[in-house]
């Protein structure tokens, strides 16, 4: 991982749209412009790392502070490097850095997304959610399933 630069904004955006379509089609809420424009309006390099696989651009992850923790965001991996545990292996760094701060960290994932198997894994769990989204959190030290 290396941290974000403001220039990387189209290419997470593109990654973002290209990765969430299936789910966002299912859901009945794709729209070509808005799901780039949505990362581009809340995008913080500051916060935000890009993963990298082979020395290239396999996705990105911004964790975000908030009042009451951590909000990971923008947790994006390349179709290509999809189920080959390099998801989890950035979720273990990331959660063994919240853990070390005792901070609870915060997610939303979209209804029916493979990725809340991922999360779950890890020890996030259910906080609330409606017909589109899934609130999750994970609290200090919760662990991960057999990840």
């Amino acid at each position: 991982m290396r941290p974000a630069e403001p220039a990387d904004v189209e290419a997470i955006a593109e990654l973002r749209a290209m990765v969430m379509r299936p789910d966002l089609e299912r859901l009945g809420r794709f729209d070509e412009h808005r799901v780039r424009q949505r990362l581009r309006d809340s995008f913080s390099a500051r916060h935000t790392s890009v993963i990298l696989a082979g020395g290239t651009f396999a996705g990105c992850v911004t964790v975000r502070p908030a009042e009451d923790g951590q909000w990971l965001e923008h947790f994006y991996l390349a179709p290509r490097v999809q189920g080959r545990g390099l998801g989890s292996a950035v979720l273990r760094t990331l959660l063994d850095r919240t853990d070390a701060d005792g901070l609870p960290v915060r997610l939303n994932v979209l209804q029916g997304s493979a990725a809340r198997q991922l999360y779950e894994r890890h020890g996030f769990t259910m906080e609330v959610q409606d017909p589109i989204d899934i609130y999750m959190v994970r609290l200090p030290g919760a662990g991960a399933l057999g990840a």
